[in-house]
C-alpha cells in the first residue's frame, strides 16, 4: 500500500550538510510513523531516527541526535532527514521505512515498508 523513494544522498566532505527526502505514495501517509535507518559496509542495519504520524514525537540514536533532524510534511507525503556536521562515520546507505503501528520503535522488524536506499558518502 506504500511505496517509498529516497533521494538526496551524495558525496560530501566532512562538516558539510545533506538533506535526505523520502517520498511516499498513497493517501494514507499520515497513518504511518516513519523511520530512517542506515547500513554501513560490514555493519548491521542501524536505527537512525524516528518520527510519529503527526510529527509530534521524534527519537534519534545518540551519535546523531545533536546533528540530525527528522521531519515530515504530510501534505506532501514526504519525510526528511536533515544531516549537519557530517562525519566520515556517517557514510552508509540510508533507508526510510514506514510503520503502521503506534509507538516508537528502533527495530527494523517493526516497519512494514522500505525504500531502496540512498548512498551517503562523507570524505575526510
Amino acid at each position: 500500500q506504500v511505496q517509498l523513494v529516497e533521494s538526496g544522498g551524495g558525496l560530501v566532505q566532512a562538516g558539510a550538510s545533506l538533506r535526505l527526502s523520502c517520498a511516499a505514495s498513497g493517501r494514507a501517509f499520515s497513518t504511518y510513523a516513519m523511520g530512517w535507518f542506515r547500513q554501513a559496509p560490514r555493519r548491521e542495519r542501524e536505527f537512525v531516527a524516528f518520527i510519529s504520524q503527526s510529527g509530534g514525537t521524534t527519537d534519534y540514536i545518540d551519535s546523531v541526535k545533536d546533528r540530525f533532524t527528522i521531519s515530515r510534511d504530510n501534505a506532501k507525503n514526504t519525510v526528511y532527514l536533515q544531516m549537519n556536521s557530517l562525519k566520515p562515520e556517517d557514510t552508509a546507505v540510508y533507508y526510510c521505512a514506514a510503520k503502521l503501528a503506534w509507538g516508537i520503535s528502533k527495530r527494523s522488524s517493526s516497519y512494514d515498508y522500505w525504500g531502496q536506499g540512498t548512498q551517503v558518502t562523507v570524505s575526510s
